[in-house]
């Protein structure tokens, strides 16, 4: 008996794995190019309209990197994430049935705080992959011309080291990042996917998902935002080369807010929302998909 519940909990560990992990990767493909929108945002700081690496919009984002960096600029740092997004996915997942269970009956509140959990748990495991990923998004140079991931990676180990001002540097606004929306995500979809009334025809269904994973993810971004902003100047280029300026996670933010005004620590809002709304959604759809699929291709013996 014991043996029969060590397979299960093996098979079942494996699905929330696969279907982690395919949810990630497909969002990631599709989404990647606001996710460098947003990042270029966030760095920016007061500028004028003037300069051809000033935004003003996400449009005029996309435009002037495509003409001056080349289109393929909008993947820049697209490898960390695929490489990442997998297994990122994949725990992000897990943990949040882990934490489920660990927590107790399905309530509101065990959604929520095992969210947070995943998110934090997640936001441990990526932090690297993030600060590798946010050089390679801030760097201005044509595409073809720009670091690889492995060079900007070895750069960062030699020059800044694997602590907390090097490749782990700003490891705890990730996790405010990556907890709050977790917590918003999976709370509100679960919460409210349990006490809807389901659809019968399949197509049908994954629209209701969609749009509550949509819903959910869009309020992880209105509540992580001012984290996120903190993570993207820490690990970011600073203002000033040899001089580090942003360097904890609220004194980035206080910093922001008093220099720049509130609004700014809600830099890169659009294309935050236009990427992580939609993905969200997709991601539960292909998540509930594949786990389902999985689970009855691979049923309980």
């Amino acid at each position: 008996m014991t043996e029969n519940r060590s397979i299960m909990s093996l098979k079942t560990v494996a699905i929330n794995l696969a279907a982690g992990g395919s949810a990630g990767f497909t969002e990631i493909c599709i989404m990647h190019p606001l996710d460098v929108v947003k990042t270029r945002f966030q760095i920016q700081t007061i500028g004028s309209p003037g300069d051809p690496n000033y935004y003003t919009s996400v449009y005029d984002c996309i435009r002037k990197m495509a003409r001056n960096e080349g289109v393929l600029s909008l993947y820049k740092g697209v490898l960390p994430p695929v490489l990442v997004e997998t297994p990122k996915r994949a725990m992000k997942f897990l943990t949040f049935e882990l934490y489920k269970q660990l927590f107790g009956s399905p309530t509101p509140t065990t959604f929520f705080l095992a969210g947070l959990g995943s998110g934090t748990t997640e936001a441990i495991l990526v932090n690297p992959f993030e600060v590798v990923k946010v050089a390679q998004q801030a760097n201005r140079t044509q595409h073809k011309e720009s670091p690889g991931t492995w060079a900007v990676a070895r750069h960062i180990v030699k020059t800044q080291g694997f602590g907390s001002r090097g490749l782990n540097k700003g490891v705890t606004a990730t996790i405010g990042r990556n907890g709050l929306f977790n917590m918003m995500y999976f709370g509100f979809f679960h919460t409210v996917n349990s006490r809807v009334t389901q659809p019968q025809k399949k197509w049908q269904q994954n629209l209701q998902k969609f749009f509550i994973g949509l819903v959910g993810g869009v309020l992880g971004c209105l509540v992580n935002i001012p984290f996120d902003v903190a993570k993207s100047r820490i690990q970011g280029p600073q203002p000033v080369q040899g001089e580090i300026k942003y360097r904890t996670t609220f004194k980035s933010i206080g910093i922001v807010y008093r220099e720049e005004g509130f609004r700014a620590l809600y830099k890169g809002m659009v294309p935050k929302v236009l990427r992580l709304g939609p993905g969200a959604g997709i991601m539960m759809i292909v998540y509930e998909n594949v786990h389902g699929y999985l689970t009855k291709k691979f049923p309980d013996d």
